[in-house]
């Protein structure tokens, strides 16, 4: 089937767009339409397994670098992540594929250069009429002349999805998104916060745009219980950082005590250059000597807009468990602060690997027991910032718009939310 939709291509919107409709074999295909407006469509019956898209070739230069976006609309569609997506391929002039020349991870490189695999652009929240704009800028392999940009529903039983404002355009190199990442390698003597002003001058020096303090800093060697040291946030401990936040320029998360009612939950919480608090994250696994002690889990795995990217944060035993980091980075997060008391530095390793995200963690075990280490770890789970002495800064500056590529994978993160359970 071929119809005429709507596409924006190069900042002009244009009429008779080639969409042709597509599945892998006849007996699992969807209908496909459109409306009056120019929407493709795709609807599914109750049959499990149908799968299909529409389909559209947009010409290239290899090298060269392209702005893609979509909006997207579903209606009973049980996963929207792994149901309704966009997907992008480089193929050449005679629609063959091509070899990824683009930069890769040089250690995982054993062989030659491996084909490109799909590309999956990002997807964006949701505005008040359901519409979800997916959007991401690609350099195109040196060899690509077709981009085929496919517009998906797969099973989705009694579901139907919606695409419009296809954009497809040619764009300048981005400019990258780099941000200075610390975390302070310090234990606070009797909980005493204010020991942590000049480290954390030390790390604005330094020009750090995120500083990551230790958990439950005013419990550490304080001889309280958790229920004593426990105060409302925001409060003390967040009024006393936010004016170190603001005086440095710069966004801090510590690791407290909240006393909410008659609950005290374990919270890390993120205080802006504005010197307010952005948001905070209850710890949700408890190990013994909390739970036990009346602290009471969290439930939720909040994401937080800040002036370089999207943050999420975890808290020491959260990262024992990889449901915590895997909920945090399909909600977005591109960073990961971790206040951590002690964990295995190879589980550190592994959530920062897994999930392709930068794990900033501050820890009171020194580096000499290898059980946790204060430091950076990048999506490949390489140490690229390592604090070892007490008073250490671990600091790190990363680009958040560059792609960690893997052989025959591609841009791993990108599919985590495609792919996984």
């Amino acid at each position: 089937m071929k119809l005429l939709a709507f596409v924006a291509l190069g900042g002009a919107t244009l009429s008779a767009a080639d969409w042709t409709s597509v599945a892998p074999r006849e007996e699992i295909k969807p209908r496909f339409s459109s409306t009056s407006d120019g929407r493709l469509v795709i609807e599914h019956d109750a049959r499990e397994g149908l799968q299909g898209c529409w389909r559209r070739e947009f010409a290239v230069s290899g090298g060269k670098h392209y702005e893609f976006r979509v909006l997207r609309k579903v209606a009973r569609v049980k996963q929207p992540r792994r149901s309704a997506f966009p997907t992008i391929q480089w193929l050449d002039a005679q629609g063959k594929r091509v070899l990824d020349d683009r930069p890769l991870v040089e250690r995982f490189l054993k062989s030659a250069t491996p084909w490109a695999p799909f590309e999956y652009p990002s997807e964006r929240s949701a505005d008040s009429q359901g519409w979800t704009e997916f959007a991401a800028v690609y350099q195109a392999p040196g060899a690509a002349r077709k981009a085929v940009v496919e517009l998906h529903l797969l099973w989705a039983p009694g579901g139907r999805v919606e695409w419009r404002d296809v954009s497809f355009r040619e764009v300048p190199p981005p400019p990258g998104r780099k941000v200075r990442l610390a975390a302070i390698h310090f234990r606070p003597k009797g909980g005493d916060r204010t020991l942590y002003a000049p480290l954390i001058e030390k790390a604005a020096a330094m020009r750090a745009d995120l500083v990551v303090l230790g958990e439950t800093l005013t419990y550490y060697n304080s001889g309280r219980t958790p229920a004593e040291v426990a105060e409302p946030i925001p409060g003390p401990s967040t009024e006393y950082f936010g004016g170190l936040a603001k005086k440095h320029n710069l966004y801090i998360v510590a690791g407290l005590y909240e006393r909410s009612g008659r609950l005290v939950h374990n919270v890390a919480v993120l205080i802006g250059p504005d010197g307010n608090l952005v948001g905070k994250y209850r710890k949700v696994t408890l190990p013994d000597g909390e739970w036990n002690a009346g602290v009471t889990p969290g439930s939720d795995y909040p994401v937080f807009e800040t002036r370089f990217g999207k943050l999420g944060m975890m808290i020491c035993y959260d990262g024992f468990f990889p449901e915590v980091a895997r909920q945090l980075t399909l909600r977005g997060a591109e960073i990961i602060a971790w206040p951590v008391w002690g964990c295995n530095p190879e589980l550190a390793r592994a959530r920062a690997t897994e999930n392709h995200v930068y794990l900033v963690s501050s820890t009171y075990e020194d580096i000499s027991r290898e059980w946790m280490l204060t430091a950076i770890w990048d999506h490949t789970g390489q140490t690229i910032g390592l604090a070892k002495e007490w008073g250490d800064i671990a600091f790190a500056e990363v680009d958040l718009d560059a792609r960690t590529r893997w052989r025959s994978l591609g841009d791993f993160k990108a599919k985590i939310p495609r792919h996984a359970p």
